[in-house]
């Protein structure tokens, strides 16, 4: 895990001069080691974070035996003692360490690029010079799980592993992007290949970009999470048993994999199903206690922490946890916006950057259950939408009603509403039913089941409105839908595309990456993903209740009086945090004349959520947060 940077193009001064200032951008994601790489006109640059082969031969960036390629490399290869192997068995290779890093670029040397890329399991995120064409190949991992973004730079290119490295790029335009707003504002997150600044674009997962001669051409994917989706669906699994058998089996293959490190290593663990179910594993494979980490809240509501230590104790870890209170939200909030080079706005990236921070105290490795709720039916507005469409899909006015209800005051609602109640709570807010029936009243506005599952993502519906003008829309940087025979799928396409590498694992990354701690996510491994999209829907999702299939494997190691429960992960009680001890930092944040003055965001829309939020709205604290992410993030560049 490291921090990548290079530029291609530039007299050699410049360009060392630039990429060393590119990496001190990104110090806190490599606090081991430095190192920076010229060849007449490519100048590569990394910071390292040591995990496998500490010593002087793991070091980057690295040039192959051959000579004929250098790469720098953000990222692991897990099946790299097998690619190894089958590397040796063709001819005899002078090793010169261990690393990961090593093993993929002799591939790639004796391979090819493309072969080295189908062979192997893992998360990158790389540059990769060529000296013998003069061609710079960009590549990142299939899921998303590492960043990498890329600009023009004089009459070359530039590339880093965030977007603040590239800030110091020579003649770098900083303009906003007026599509990435818009996207920022209706989702939280700016998805690739946007980037807030028109002028970068991030590398989309599955992707690779080619520079030689002065162009640059993104190649079309070299693996398609729509190829492996449509395979799936020809063959389903038949049989419950079958499809738990296989599922375990791959599970403990990626986490055995992911287990191998030089440095210590533990779990992030909510007592949840997906983190239960990777930490359950970890400790069958390890011959010591497990270190596992969790949090909790004190606000009850929010609270997993006895959840979780009730599992570490079941499963025999080394647990510890820590109660998160206001005072720690005061800490992190005011740095979020210089933490993430890009504005991002989904709260739990305060319990992420806690999290990190407690782990990283003991361990530099960490496991995650994230990429479960996308790959098994995990989030509850799956069926709750499926509920809301059934009950109201084809009511007359039903788009009249649901305006008049998202107007209705909120003690109203609450006397009067009763029957939306079910629905309302399948995406409950842990405080009063009204905002919830309220974003209902929004939601019925729908015109049809897409649309609806597409507004219960929305932030602002609204978001041209809301930056007081019409933008540019974004273009459609989703990959083509596969064909589906059933409604649960499509809704999971969507988040695997774009919601998890666009929120959760940007999250991670950046909350992980600052205190110099690597994730890692076994749920993501190609393999374990290849078999999720053969478990049939009624599997996934039955009878209302979630992640139905992998239940029935967590229950082969973990009783499930300890893990059923309503669904919590990281969410943060947020009402209570922006109307009580964050509610000075908000409000001068978005006071009503810096808004004016940047000229950016309405700031009576803006007024008019807070004063919802204040009269007990706790529906639009998320939309809030979204407004001071952006404005945290514009203070930390002085606009």
């Amino acid at each position: 895990m490291c921090g990548i940077a290079g530029l291609i193009g530039l007299p050699e001064q410049a360009a060392t001069d630039t990429v060393r200032a590119m990496l001190g951008r990104i110090a806190h994601r490599g606090p081991d080691d430095e190192g920076l790489w010229w060849d007449d006109g490519a100048c590569l640059g990394q910071r390292r974070l040591a995990i496998i082969d500490l010593s002087p031969a793991g070091h980057q960036p690295m040039v192959s035996a051959c000579g004929r390629y250098a790469i720098t490399m953000n990222g692991e290869i897990y099946n790299y003692r097998e690619l190894r192997a089958e590397l040796e068995a063709s001819g005899p290779i002078a090793w010169r360490g261990h690393s990961d890093c090593e093993v993929f670029l002799e591939a790639i040397a004796r391979l090819g690029l493309e072969a080295a890329l189908a062979r192997a399991k893992g998360m990158f995120a790389f540059g990769l010079w060529d000296r013998h064409t003069r061609t710079l190949h960009l590549a990142r991992d299939r899921m998303g799980e590492k960043p990498l973004y890329y600009c023009r730079s004089g009459g070359g290119i530039a590339f880093a592993s965030e977007l603040t490295a590239l800030e110091t790029s020579p003649g770098l335009s900083t303009d906003l992007d007026p599509a990435a707003l818009e996207a920022f504002f209706r989702y939280g997150y700016v998805p690739a290949p946007l980037s807030i600044y028109a002028a970068v674009r991030k590398l989309a997962p599955g992707h690779q970009l080619r520079w030689r001669s002065g162009e640059a051409e993104v190649s079309s994917p070299y693996w398609r999470l729509g190829e492996t989706v449509s395979t799936a669906a020809h063959h389903r699994f038949r049989h419950q048993d079958e499809a738990a058998d296989a599922i375990d089996g791959a599970l403990r293959s990626a986490v055995e994999r992911q287990m191998i490190a030089d440095v210590p290593l533990g779990v992030f663990l909510s007592g949840g199903v997906d983190s239960s179910l990777v930490t359950a594993i970890m400790q069958t494979l390890s011959t010591r206690p497990v270190q596992s980490f969790t949090l909790g809240f004190d606000a009850p509501a929010f609270n997993e922490a006895e959840q979780a230590a009730a599992v570490a104790r079941h499963l025999g870890t080394s647990h510890t946890e820590h109660i998160v209170t206001i005072a720690d939200a005061q800490a992190i909030a005011p740095a979020l916006g210089a933490a993430y080079d890009e504005p991002f706005a989904d709260s739990s990236q305060i319990p992420a950057f806690l999290i990190s921070r407690l782990a990283r105290a003991d361990v530099t490795v960490a496991l995650s259950g994230d990429g479960g709720d996308e790959m098994f039916g995990g989030y509850v507005r799956y069926p709750g939408v499926e509920r809301l469409w059934r009950a109201v899909g084809r009511a007359p006015g039903r788009r009249l009603a649901g305006r008049a209800l998202a107007a209705l005051p909120l003690g109203i609602i609450d006397r009067t509403m009763g029957w939306l109640v079910p629905v309302a709570q399948a995406y409950a807010s842990r405080g009063s039913l009204s905002p919830n029936v309220r974003r209902a009243g929004e939601w019925l506005q729908a015109r049809d089941r897409t649309a609806l599952f597409e507004a219960t993502m929305s932030l602002w519906p609204n978001a041209h409105r809301l930056l007081g003008r019409e933008h540019a829309r974004a273009p459609d940087w989703r990959p083509e839908s596969p064909d589906f025979d059933n409604d649960l799928e499509p809704m999971m396409w969507r988040d695997a595309v774009d919601y998890l590498p666009g929120d959760i694992l940007t999250k991670v990354d950046r909350a992980a990456m600052a205190h110099g701690l690597e994730t890692r996510v076994p749920l993501l491994d190609v393999d374990v993903v290849a078999l999720a999209w053969r478990v049939p829907a009624a599997m996934k999702v039955r009878q209302g209740a979630t992640k139905w299939l992998l239940r029935k494997v967590l229950a082969r190691y973990v009783p499930p009086a300890l893990t059923e429960r309503p669904k919590v992960g990281f969410t943060v009680p947020l009402h209570a945090w922006l109307t009580g001890g964050l509610r000075d930092w908000a409000l001068e944040l978005i006071h009503p004349e810096r808004l004016r003055r940047q000229g950016l965001l309405d700031a009576a829309m803006v007024a008019g959520a807070w004063r919802r939020l204040e009269g007990g709205d706790s529906g639009v604290g998320q939309r809030l947060w979204s407004v001071l992410m952006f404005q945290s993030w514009m203070a930390a560049r002085g606009r």
